[in-house]
C-alpha cells in the first residue's frame, strides 16, 4: 500500500507518503519502459539499439528464494538490495547487467499444506510467488522480469527433465576423466574394443541392457538410505542432522534398504576437489566443500580370511607392522560368514560380552547398535563398545594372526566398513584396545613420556623393511610392496556418497522414466517433454507416522492409476508402459537455474550457445567461467552448490555449455538478527507487543526476559519491509540495510535507528528542493574549492567501496558529503548531480526523482558513473604528528612537496618546549605520516 499524503502535509517534504508516491511512479516507469531489461546477443531478448548492447557483460545472481507463505522479512532481502545496488553501480560504468530473479517453488512445505488443508500446492506456490514479486517490485530492485521463473512451471521443468535425460544418457569414462554419451560406450562394448564378461555377443538383450544402465551417471541402486516416516520419503545425507533427523520437521531417519535412483556425483569428485582453486569463493566455502566430499590417500589393503579376505582402506599403510586387531562394521557383509560355531579356546571373557557363542554375541551386538543414530556411535569421547567374532584375520605383511571385531564406532557407508587398527598411532583404536587388553605394537618412533596414542612423525621402528625411514617414504614404501606382493594397492577415497535423487512425495520434477516388462527403466524422447504433474486431491504419503521404521513408502503418485499406466509407441510400436511414480528432490530445479535466465523463452534448446558463452564464458582463456556475482548464505555451501557444480560439469563435458563451473565468484551476505523475548515459563511472546518500562522489559504487565537471535517467525521478533515501507519508503529502508554494517556480517535490526537514514535522505532532498516553494535551489555557480576537493574525495572513495560491496562505508561518505553541502546558502550543481548519481543505487527512486528536477529527461539508470578528478585527490597539505620517545607532543602543517629535511626542521621547531633544550638521538620521518624523536 502506498500512503497518501493529508491536505494539511506540505506536499514539498520528502515523507514516507511523498516517497511512496514517487516510488510507486518510478516502479511503473521502469516497468513500462523495460528500464532493466538485458539485452542478449542473438534471440527474442537481442535489442540492438539498447543503451548496452554488445557492451561487456556483468552477470549477477541472488540465490533465488523458496516462496513461503510467510512472504519475506526484513532479513530475506539484505542480499537481494546488496546485489541491486551494485549492478545499478556497474549499469552505469557501463556493463550489460544481466541481474533476475526466479522463484524455487518445489518443495515439502507448500505439500505439507496441502495435506493439512486440502488446498493444491500449485494454487498455494502461485499466490506466494506473486506475493513475493509484490514486495521485491516495491523495495525497487531492478530484475530484468522478463526472465523470471518458478521451478514449478512445466516449460521450465521441462528442461530440468531435459539435463536429468542427459546425464541418464551419460557415463563417466575414468580414463579421460569426463562424462560421454552412453552411445559411445555401447559401441565399443559391440566393437569389443572394451571387452565384457561374459562376452558382449553373448549377452541377452535384457543383460546387455543391465551392463549397460550400471555405467550410466544417473541410475538406480538397492542400498541403504535415510528413510523418514514423518516425512513420507527418503533423504539424502545433507539433509539428515548429525543426531539422525530430518533437517525439515525435525523427524527420526532410519536406515531402510530400498530402490532408488542415485546420480553418480563420486566420478566428479576429483574435479569438485581440484576445480575448487579456480574459483573467486570465500575459503571457509572451498574448506567444507573439500572436507565433505573427503579426499583421502592411501592404499586397500587385504587382511586374508578363510578362503576370503577383508579389504580395509587405511591413510597409514606405514603402520601395518602394528595392525593388531581389526574391526568391521555390525553391517558388514562378511560378518555372519566369518562366524564359528563356538568361541575360540582361551578367548577373554572381555571379548564375549558374556554371551555363549559368537552368533548370540554378534546378533545382541547389532541390534544396539541399529538403535544408535551416526552421531552417536561416531561421538568423540564415547566409551568404545563391541565385541568379538571369534574369527581371526591374518596380518598381509607379517602374518600375525589379528582377531576381528565389530564395534559400532566402524560404519558400513564410509571406506570399506572395516578398518585395520593400529592402536600404538591412532587414539580411537587405543581406547579399544585399552577396554579389551589387545596389544600395543610401537612402529613410529615416540617420543619418552607418551603413553596413550603417539599421532605424530618419526622414524619407523619394529617394521621389518621399512625400519629407519620417515611416515612419507615408509609410505610409499609400503605401497609398493603390497603392488607386487598382490596382496593390496595405492588408492584414493572419498567421504562423499552417490547422491540419492529420488523421493517419494507429489510436489516435485516428475521422472521423464518408463519401465517395460523387464522392470529396467527407458528414457522418453525429448519430444515427449515435459512429462507434466498429474493433478490430485491426494497428497498425503500412506505412511505418516514418524516412528515408524518399518512403515514401507507409498508415493502419491503411484496411486494415479491412470496416469502411471500408459501407452507409447517408443519406436518398437504402441505399448504399455509404467511410469516412474517417485519425484525429483528439491534440489535438481535449482541446479541449473543460472543458465535459464540467459535464454528463458527459448523453447528449441537449453540455452542458445551464443548467449551461454556471452553470460556465462571463461573471460580468460582457460578461467572457470560461470555467474560473474552469486550472493547467497553459507548454509548451501554443501548441498546445492556441489550438487549445481555437478550438473553443470556434466553439462560441460557434453558439450551444452562453454564454462566447466556455474558460479566463479561466490560472497555470502550476513544475516539481521533481532530481539525475542520469553516470558518468566520461557514461552516466546510477540516482540512487536514488548515495551520497555525503566530499564526493563514488559509483555503487557508481565515482565519478559530479552534475548538475541536469528530474525524469523519462531522467534516472533518478525519485521516485515512492506511495514518499513509504508513508514519510511523504501529507499530509507534499502539504504538502512545497506548502512548496518559490512554485507557478510550479521547484522542487529533497530527499526528505531531507520530514523536516521531517512534524514539522511531527507537532507539530500532539501539540497535540490525548497520545501517551502518546491522550488529548484541549485545554481549552475562553480564549486568553493574546498568543497571540491570533498567532492571528488567522495567519489574516489565510493567508486571503490562500491567495486568491493562496502555498501556501509560507501553510505557514510555520501552522508559526509551531504553534511558539507547542507550549511551552503545555494548548492553548486557541480556538486549535487554527482551525490545524486552516486545515491542512485542505494536510494533510486529518490535519485530518479531529483535526476528529472534538475532538467534531464528521463532515467538515469544509463549515465555515467561520477569519476573523481585525480589533480583534486592531491591534498593542500601533510599534518605530521610528532612524536617524542613514542609519545605525541605536537603537529606541523607542511606542503606535500616538503622536503625530508625542511620537514625535520619544522617538526623540531614544533616541539621545541617539549624538548626543553634536549639533543635528539634521531629523528625519523615518515614520509606523509609521522616525525619520531629519540631523546
Amino acid at each position: 500500500m502506498v500512503l497518501k499524503m493529508s491536505e494539511t502535509e506540505n506536499p514539498f517534504r520528502y515523507t514516507a507518503a511523498l516517497a511512496g508516491e514517487m516510488e510507486l511512479r518510478w516502479q511503473q516507469y521502469w516497468a513500462e519502459n523495460g528500464t532493466f531489461h538485458a539485452p542478449n546477443p542473438v534471440g527474442e531478448l537481442a535489442d540492438p539499439d539498447h543503451p548496452r548492447a554488445g557492451a561487456p557483460k556483468l552477470h549477477v545472481q541472488d540465490m533465488f528464494p523458496y516462496p513461503s507463505g510467510a512472504g519475506l522479512h526484513v532479513g530475506h532481502p539484505l542480499g537481494y538490495i546488496g546485489t541491486d545496488c551494485y549492478t545499478r553501480f556497474q549499469r552505469m560504468n557501463g556493463f550489460n547487467v544481466l541481474h533476475p530473479m526466479g522463484f524455487d517453488a518445489f518443495g515439502l512445505p507448500a505439500e505439507q499444506y496441502a495435506v493439512q488443508t486440502g488446498t493444491h500446492p500449485a494454487v498455494t506456490t502461485a499466490a506466494n510467488v506473486e506475493r513475493y514479486r509484490q514486495q521485491l517490485r516495491r523495495l525497487g530492485l531492478a530484475y530484468d522480469e522478463r526472465r523470471s521463473f518458478s521451478t514449478t512451471d512445466p516449460e521450465y521443468y521441462r528442461w530440468t527433465q531435459w539435463i536429468f535425460l542427459q546425464v541418464f544418457n551419460s557415463w563417466f569414462d575414468p580414463e579421460l576423466k569426463k562424462a560421454r554419451p552412453i552411445t559411445e560406450l555401447i559401441a565399443e562394448f559391440e566393437s569389443g574394443s572394451r571387452p565384457t564378461n561374459p562376452a558382449w555377443t553373448a549377452m541377452s538383450a535384457t543383460e546387455k541392457r543391465q551392463l549397460i544402465d550400471d555405467h550410466r551417471l544417473a541410475y538406480m541402486s538397492e542400498a541403504p538410505v535415510n528413510w523418514c516416516p514423518g516425512l513420507g520419503t527418503v533423504l539424502s545425507n545433507e539433509e539428515v542432522t548429525p543426531d539422525g533427523r530430518s533437517e525439515r520437521g525435525n523427524f527420526p531417519v532410519f536406515k531402510r534398504s530400498l530402490k532408488q535412483w542415485m546420480m553418480r556425483i563420486t566420478a566428479y569428485c576429483d574435479r569438485l576437489v581440484e576445480d575448487l582453486d579456480t574459483l573467486d569463493w570465500p575459503e571457509p566455502v572451498k574448506l567444507m566443500q573439500r572436507n565433505w566430499i573427503g579426499r583421502s590417500q592411501g592404499a586397500h589393503v587385504d587382511f586374508p580370511i578363510g578362503d576370503d579376505h577383508i579389504r580395509v582402506f587405511t591413510t597409514r599403510p606405514d603402520t601395518l607392522f602394528g595392525a593388531t586387531y581389526m574391526v568391521l562394521a555390525p553391517e558388514h557383509d562378511l560378518v555372519e560368514s566369518i562366524i564359528p560355531a563356538a568361541w575360540p579356546a582361551g578367548v577373554p571373557d572381555v571379548w564375549t560380552g558374556g554371551h555363549a557363542s559368537p552368533a548370540e554375541a554378534v546378533t545382541a551386538y547389532r541390534a544396539t547398535a541399529a538403535a544408535k543414530t551416526e552421531e552417536e556411535r561416531t561421538a568423540d569421547g564415547k566409551v568404545k563398545t563391541g565385541v568379538f567374532t571369534g574369527a581371526y584375520a591374518t596380518n598381509p605383511v607379517n602374518g600375525e594372526r589379528v582377531p576381528v571385531f565389530i564395534a559400532d564406532y566402524v560404519l558400513a557407508g564410509y571406506g570399506t566398513g572395516a578398518i585395520m587398527a593400529v592402536p600404538a598411532h591412532d587414539e580411537r583404536d587405543f581406547d579399544f584396545a585399552t577396554a579389551f587388553a589387545l596389544p600395543v605394537v610401537r612402529t613410529i618412533e615416540t617420543p619418552e613420556g607418551v603413553e596413550g596414542a603417539y599421532t605424530g612423525d618419526g622414524a619407523v621402528i619394529n617394521s621389518g623393511f621399512l625400519d629407519g625411514l620417515t611416515k612419507v617414504d615408509a609410505k610409499a614404501a609400503m605401497i609398493t610392496w603390497l603392488e607386487e606382493q598382490g596382496k593390496g594397492s595405492g588408492a584414493t577415497t572419498y567421504r562423499l556418497r552417490d547422491w540419492l535423487f529420488s523421493r517419494q512425495r507429489y510436489w516435485g520434477e516428475p521422472f521423464p522414466i518408463v519401465y517395460d516388462e523387464t522392470g529396467l527403466p527407458i528414457a522418453l524422447p525429448d519430444a515427449m517433454l515435459p512429462v507434466v504433474l498429474p493433478d490430485t486431491d491426494d497428497f498425503a504419503p500412506r505412511t505418516f507416522d514418524p516412528d515408524d521404521a518399518e512403515s514401507e513408502p507409498e508415493t502419491p503418485l503411484s496411486r494415479k492409476k491412470d496416469w502411471v499406466e500408459v501407452e507409447l509407441d517408443l519406436g518398437d510400436g504402441l505399448k504399455t508402459y509404467t511410469r516412474e511414480t517417485n519425484t525429483m528432490p528439491q534440489w535438481a530445479g535449482s541446479c541449473w537455474y543460472e543458465l535459464r535466465y540467459l535464454d528463458p523463452h527459448n523453447e528449441q534448446e537449453l540455452v542458445d550457445p551464443a548467449n551461454e558463452a556471452y553470460w556465462m564464458g571463461p573471460r580468460e582463456p582457460g578461467g572457470s567461467g560461470g555467474v560473474d556475482l552469486y550472493v547467497g548464505g553459507v548454509e548451501h555451501a554443501v548441498l546445492h552448490l556441489l550438487y549445481a557444480r555437478f550438473w553443470h560439469k556434466v553439462l560441460f563435458d557434453l558439450g551444452h555449455v562453454s564454462s566447466f563451473e556455474p558460479f566463479h565468484k561466490l560472497f555470502n551476505q550476513g544475516y539481521i538478527q533481532a530481539y525475542a523475548f520469553r516470558d518468566a515459563r520461557g514461552v516466546i511472546v510477540p516482540a512487536e507487543e514488548v515495551v520497555e518500562r525503566d530499564g526493563a522489559w514488559y509483555y503487557g504487565d508481565q515482565k519478559v526476559n530479552r534475548e538475541y537471535g536469528k530474525m524469523g517467525k519462531s522467534l516472533k521478533n518478525v519485521v516485515t519491509p512492506d511495514e518499513m515501507c509504508d513508514q519510511y519508503g523504501a529507499d530509507t529502508f534499502r539504504v538502512y540495510e545497506m548502512a548496518m554494517g559490512p554485507l557478510d556480517v550479521s547484522r542487529p535490526w533497530d527499526t528505531r535507528a531507520v530514523i536516521g537514514s531517512q534524514r539522511f535522505l531527507q537532507r539530500a532532498w532539501r539540497l535540490v528542493v525548497d520545501e517551502e516553494t518546491g522550488q529548484n535551489r541549485v545554481t549552475d555557480e562553480p564549486l568553493d574549492p574546498k568543497s571540491r576537493k570533498v567532492l571528488h574525495k567522495v567519489i574516489a572513495g565510493v567508486r571503490e567501496d562500491m567495486g568491493e560491496l562496502r555498501f556501509n562505508t560507501a553510505i557514510a561518505k555520501l552522508i559526509e558529503l551531504t553534511n558539507t553541502l547542507t550549511p551552503l546558502p545555494r548548492v553548486s550543481r557541480e556538486a549535487v548531480e554527482p551525490l545524486v548519481l552516486m545515491m542512485s543505487p542505494f536510494a533510486p527512486h529518490l535519485a530518479e526523482e531529483l535526476w528529472g528536477r534538475l532538467g534531464h529527461q528521463g532515467t538515469l539508470a544509463y549515465a555515467d558513473f561520477p569519476q573523481a578528478d585525480p589533480a583534486q585527490l592531491v591534498a593542500d597539505s601533510i599534518t605530521y604528528p610528532v612524536q617524542i620517545n613514542g609519545k605525541v607532543r605536537g603537529r606541523v602543517e607542511v606542503s606535500p612537496e616538503t622536503g625530508e629535511a625542511e620537514v625535520r626542521e619544522a617538526a623540531l621547531a614544533a616541539v621545541a618546549d617539549a624538548l626543553d633544550g634536549r639533543t635528539p638521538k634521531k629523528v625519523i620521518v615518515v614520509k606523509g605520516r609521522l616525525v619520531s624523536v629519540v631523546v
